[in-house]
């Protein structure tokens, strides 16, 4: 928010737990309030909390399905009535590559993101004729601190990084800018005919 508003723009944040519905409603009305309007929705919710399927205790799988699964659908829920008030808007989810190909260790949280992808399937068909388009960006391996617990598992971090171009093929890890890209123009009116779409922008990841 301090970037934003450093160079002349405004912005507000609020604290929410999004696997509660309610906090998420109570979210996006309070949005709407200020704003006078909601047309667009950039879903970037999540966790990632690896381990072998077997040994996953039941409060990381609930924590990944409730944050992972329910936070994006609590956050499409709460916006859609006000989209189709206005006669349209743009949602888009983050997941992962995860929701297309898993990884070792990732069982849980490749569930959760395959969810992720569906239920924009599921939203853009269902909204289509009446504006609102919902899409989902797939990153591959970016440069932030949620992938760290992972790389541990992996060898290290240090280790992710040398060998990165064994399975991302451009040789580096993401830039959280880039994913960013992504969705302001899966958000803007230059994406207009793109609904349903899975975009991975993954540096190939996923073209192997």
């Amino acid at each position: 928010m301090a970037e934003i508003i450093a160079v002349g723009g405004v912005a507000e944040g609020r604290s929410v737990d999004v696997s509660s519905g309610a906090e998420v409603d109570a979210m996006v009305d309070a949005a709407v309030s200020r704003w006078k309007g909601v047309d667009v929705l950039v879903n970037n919710v999540g966790v990632n909390l690896p381990g072998l399927l077997h040994e996953v205790p039941d409060d990381i799988i609930d924590k990944t399905l409730d944050v992972n699964v329910k936070g994006r659908l609590y956050g499409c829920r709460a916006v859609i009535p006000y989209m189709l008030a206005i006669g349209g808007g743009s949602i888009v989810n983050i997941s992962r590559v995860n929701g297309l190909v898993s990884e070792p260790f990732l069982t849980v949280y490749s569930a959760s993101k395959g969810a992720g992808v569906m239920l924009t399937k599921g939203v853009a068909l269902d909204y289509v004729k009446h504006g609102i388009r919902c899409n989902v960006i797939c990153p591959g391996w970016v440069d932030t601190p949620i992938n760290h617990a992972h790389a541990k598992l992996l060898g290290g971090l240090d280790h992710i990084y040398d060998t990165i171009d064994s399975f991302q093929p451009i040789g580096r890890p993401g830039q959280p800018r880039e994913i960013a890209n992504g969705a302001l123009f899966l958000a803007s009116d230059e994406a207009s005919l793109m609904t349903g779409g899975v975009v991975a922008v993954d540096g190939g990841m996923t073209s192997q």
